[in-house]
């Protein structure tokens, strides 16, 4: 028998109109913005994740120049991932759909880092070149918002990173997915929710 529908009241998320960070002790994390994520021609492909390139391309336009760092992450699965049972394959390792989409290739200056799991912290060094750059502050960006975005914040909170999430710099497959994180990020993980508009580098 079917269940009775149930009505769930989404708590009201604070977002800051104004988030201010010193670029030097900052680091801006693209999450997994790659073909088959972003591009309609991806195996997992989400609209609201081609939406957000122009935005997160508009947040490094300024972070790079203000001297913060720009670090990817990359899912980058192998011929037999486990995780295949789950989503079914994508971002194969050297394939188009595991590229970068193309209007966010990285620069010289960038740096990637190639992930197995959901989080981007998980078997890759990011934390410990984070730590020897000094930063301090993870403004996170990319997709998909419950899944990688939501498990890298946790992992970066739980590091004790100031963890800052672009909220329209994020795509989520559903509302209630993107209203999940904004909740988990802040009530949970005591980080920020700001918009691209709303942070600047000092």
């Amino acid at each position: 028998m079917p269940r009775d529908a149930t009505t769930v009241e989404i708590p009201e998320t604070p977002i800051e109109r104004r988030v201010e960070l010193d670029a030097a002790t900052t680091a801006v994390i693209v999450v997994d913005m790659q073909n088959d994520f972003a591009h309609p021609d991806g195996a997992l492909y989400g609209e609201a994740a081609e939406r957000a390139i122009p935005v997160i391309a508009r947040l490094l336009e300024r972070a790079r120049p203000a001297g913060a760092h720009v670090m990817y992450t990359q899912d980058w699965h192998g011929d037999d991932d486990p995780e295949f049972a789950i989503w079914g394959e994508h971002a194969k390792a050297g394939t188009w759909g595991a590229d970068i989409v193309e209007p966010l290739t990285p620069n010289g200056a960038d740096e990637v880092f190639r992930k197995l799991r959901y989080d981007a912290f998980y078997g890759t060094p990011l934390d410990h070149r984070l730590r020897t750059l000094g930063v301090r502050h993870l403004v996170i960006t990319g997709t998909v918002a419950n899944i990688c975005v939501l498990h890298t914040a946790g992992s970066a909170a739980l590091r004790h990173y100031e963890v800052v999430l672009v909220e329209d710099a994020v795509g989520a497959l559903t509302d209630f997915d993107r209203a999940a994180t904004l909740r988990q990020v802040t009530f949970l993980y005591r980080g920020t929710i700001t918009t691209t508009d709303g942070l600047t580098f000092a």
